[in-house]
């Protein structure tokens, strides 16, 4: 009995440590959207629910899926600037056509995505994960001064209140440490809503409105629809999130001194695709590693897959119960904009940490971080710049994210692969040792 509640409650303890970051998504995205609070609350609950299966899927080890490592998925905050860019343009049915090829292509390109992460260096991946958090900060800000086109945007009590809730953030990230550090944004939403409660700026209407169970429900929102410059969005974001699942794989294995093969690599990404895929069928997200719970694992010391199952098997719980759900639909606006400015702030945070070290020992790198990223940021502040090209064009233009993709994945190609491929060209004839060298190198 002892055991038992030990072992739920250090699975509660890898709840808590993601909640913040997967609710965090469905509300961004149904804010945005206009979602009512009925929808609302059923984004949440669904997508809570398939971050459950979506870790049962991967700690799970087969011949096809499941890396079997202790290893917690949530949705990736690199999808969110996309979605809502596809959702504003073509409407949330193409959101979720989007996401459901994404899943195939990655269950498609599993077996041999490992080859193909060369493409993917950490001068494209950071170029990526850069312009992604700086295109959500106006998000953040517009959600801060009370969300974009309400009565009240700007007043006093909604910059106090965006304000405060980042200040406490801040204040517990700085005075506290382990399990604590790991829940500030948790505990900042919390605060902020208690303290806006008080403001009277809370309705407790959706909570009350909303059932003690459900069931979960195919094409929620209605049958997708398929465009291509949302497809190409969506997969790009895709191999973004499995570069970055490459480096949790690792870390992990590290920790549970598991030596990763490359059939376990594939595995692990078939088992991503898989939960990409009925996040489409579901009308949920797509789904990534969550390096947060991570840490966790460090901290408590405890690496065993039975917890990360309990963990999954709550949230699938969690997932049945839109009251619980309907409680994240009533933080208000300004609250969430405090903690989006944390949140997406550590997003362009990682980007600039991944590369540091690469701008440091190259200026070609300087050059394509230069690039991508002004490309990516002009195309999302001016997105009419390409409007006269040809729509076939316009499918890698018209979203900034593909376009600072693209640019970087390009002139990656150009400044450090071709010089590649001339040096082992003209080491052909050198000794072996030489010949061996190269090869290294390349």
């Amino acid at each position: 009995m002892k055991n038992s509640l030990g072992a739920a409650a250090l699975g509660f303890q890898h709840v808590l440590a993601m909640y913040a970051g997967a609710v965090l998504v469905p509300l961004i995205v149904g804010e945005a959207l206009g979602l009512t609070s009925e929808q609302l609350t059923y984004l949440v609950s669904i997508d809570i629910l398939l971050c459950g299966v979506a870790t049962i899927l991967q700690i799970m080890s087969n011949r096809f899926f499941g890396i079997g490592l202790p290893v917690v998925l949530g949705c990736t905050f690199t999808a969110v600037g996309p979605m809502i860019a596809i959702g504003g343009q073509y409407g949330i049915s193409a959101i979720y056509g989007a996401i459901l090829v994404s899943g195939v292509f990655v269950i498609v390109i599993s077996s041999f995505f490992g080859s193909l992460v060369r493409f993917f260096p950490p001068v494209v991946t950071g170029s990526v994960v850069t312009i992604i958090g700086i295109t959500l900060i106006p998000v953040a800000i517009n959600n801060l001064g009370g969300g974009q086109g309400a009565s009240d945007f700007g007043s006093v009590a909604n910059i106090a209140l965006g304000f405060g809730t980042l200040l406490f953030i801040i204040l517990v990230y700085k005075f506290s440490k382990g399990f604590m550090r790991a829940i500030s944004i948790l505990l900042g939403l919390a605060a902020g809503t208690i303290a806006a409660t008080f403001l009277g700026m809370v309705s407790f209407s959706p909570i009350a409105e909303a059932s003690y169970f459900h069931m979960v429900e195919p094409f929620y929102f209605g049958l997708p629809t398929f465009h291509w410059s949302a497809i190409i969005t969506m997969c790009l974001v895709a191999m973004v999130s499995l570069v970055e699942s490459t480096g949790v794989y690792f870390a992990l294995g590290d920790i549970t001194e598991k030596e990763l093969k490359e059939k376990d690599l594939a595995k692990g990404y078939r088992a991503e695709g898989i939960a990409v895929l009925l996040g489409g069928i579901f009308n949920a997200f797509p789904y990534t590693t969550f390096s947060q719970n991570v840490g966790l694992l460090q901290m408590s010391g405890v690496k065993s897959r039975k917890i990360i199952l309990i963990t999954g098997l709550m949230l699938i719980t969690l997932g049945f119960l839109p009251k619980i759900a309907a409680v994240t639909t009533i933080i208000p606006a300004a609250v969430l904009g405090g903690a989006m400015v944390a949140m997406f702030g550590m997003v362009i945070s990682q980007g600039i940490k991944m590369l540091s070290p690469v701008i440091a020992n190259s200026q070609e790198n300087s050059m394509i971080v230069a690039c991508s990223v002004g490309i990516g940021l002009g195309v999302t502040v001016v997105p009419e710049l390409f409007a006269l090209l040809p729509s076939s064009i316009q499918i890698l233009t018209s979203n900034g994210i593909v376009a600072g993709s693209v640019t970087a994945i390009a002139l990656n190609f150009v400044f450090n692969m071709l010089p590649a491929k001339k040096k082992k060209k003209e080491k052909v004839v050198a000794p072996a040792p030489a010949r061996q060298s190269a090869v290294n190198q390349g």
